[in-house]
């Protein structure tokens, strides 16, 4: 598993600085099943808007 998890969505309630994910976990998907082609087929679901920026 990944120890550090990068993330520049800033408006992402797990956002901290240094563009570090502060997620007990992630949770990606694909756009077209169990495979992608490129990263822009894929969504992270993990993300949730930060109330102090939305």
């Amino acid at each position: 598993m990944a120890k550090d998890v990068l993330c520049e969505v800033n408006n992402c309630q797990f956002w901290e600085e240094g563009n570090q994910c502060s997620a007990d976990a992630i949770y990606v998907v694909s756009h077209t099943g169990e495979t992608a082609e490129n990263t822009r087929a894929t969504d992270c679901k993990t993300f949730q808007p930060s109330e102090s920026l939305s």
